[in-house]
């Protein structure tokens, strides 16, 4: 059973989106996540905080820098601003928070373990970690958006196919039934959704050459090497209408294919890698209730807002 949040009097609801915190032992660069994910908190008052993945940091590192020791406490530390202000907070893995040292079902239940937390395990049956969603109820409490939340993996499963892992098809296969479950036959019309995961579908990639999209693209979208059929699966649904993952810390472009608006946040943590005069951020994300679509807008490391992105046309580059 998922959990319900509320759109508030005024119609309004706000998702601030963090992601690839990459939190480790709390070296300054963490405070400096910290510090960025606090004024975030306090300047937006969302009502709901995603971490889309790699929230922590437990691979191998190069000589002179430290492994992170204790994943537990990372992972409690890097969700700390939301959970000390009482934000409901929804969290999917990425491909580093499981590397060494945890599993994703032992940081699962750290997940658990905290209160304002809405995230779920979900289904033990199906693929991965974190396969769940939370519905967004209207003032007067009746149901009006929904979040799916998707746990993309590592790498590939497959010997033979190398990079990154996909949403598999038992979890698409889920996601269909769910929205499906939250949209009844006898309804007039289906509910708006948003689905946030880590890795980008290789759609992110078509939607930059093919449509005008809005904000920056400096590296290769990281898609696994195969298409899953998500994408596919989100159009015959006919509810989602915006996708949100990170993973390529120096993409924050979003654009519209086939009416799904396909979004990556803004890179938020400073214990990784990045890109000179591109600040740290984060993602925001507002839903009104009643209306299909959403506004968004980054929110950067020195206060400021970003409301209108770079336009990029299909062809002004060769990326």
């Amino acid at each position: 059973m998922s959990h319900q949040l509320s759109f508030r009097q005024d119609g309004t609801f706000t998702i601030v989106q963090f992601t690839d915190l990459h939190w480790k032992n709390g070296e300054p660069e963490d405070q400096r996540t910290r510090a960025l994910m606090e004024m975030t908190l306090d300047a937006e008052q969302p009502d709901m905080v995603v971490f889309t993945g790699d929230v922590i940091y437990t691979g191998h590192v190069s000589p002179g820098h430290t492994e992170c020791d204790h994943p537990v406490q990372a992972f409690r530390d890097a969700v700390s601003a939301a959970e000390e202000r009482g934000i409901p907070w929804a969290v999917v893995f990425g491909n580093h928070d499981t590397e060494n040292r945890i599993t994703r079902e032992e940081l699962m239940q750290v997940v658990l373990n905290h209160k304002h937390t809405v995230a779920e395990s979900g289904p033990k049956e199906i693929t991965g970690e974190g396969n769940y969603s939370v519905e967004l109820m209207d003032a007067d409490g009746k149901p009006a958006a929904n979040l799916y939340f998707l746990d993309s993996g590592n790498l590939s499963p497959l010997e033979h196919v190398p990079y990154y892992n996909w949403v598999r098809r038992d979890q698409i296969d889920w996601l269909v039934n769910e929205s499906a479950r939250l949209n009844p036959v006898n309804q007039a019309s289906k509910l708006p959704a948003l689905a946030f995961f880590h890795i980008p579908v290789p759609e992110y990639q078509e939607v930059w050459d093919k449509e005008t999209c809005y904000g920056n693209k400096y590296e290769p979208v990281c898609s696994a090497p195969v298409n899953s059929g998500l994408f596919t699966a989100l159009l015959e649904m006919g509810d989602v209408v915006g996708t949100f993952c990170g993973h390529d810390h120096v993409n924050d472009y979003y654009g519209d294919l086939h009416g799904i608006r396909l979004c990556y946040g803004r890179s938020s943590g400073y214990n990784t890698y990045g890109r000179e005069g591109f600040k740290r951020g984060a993602r925001v994300i507002r839903l009104t209730a009643g209306e299909a679509g959403f506004a968004t807008w980054l929110r950067l490391e020195d206060g400021s807002v970003v409301s209108e992105q770079p336009v990029h046309h299909p062809g002004d580059d060769e990326n």
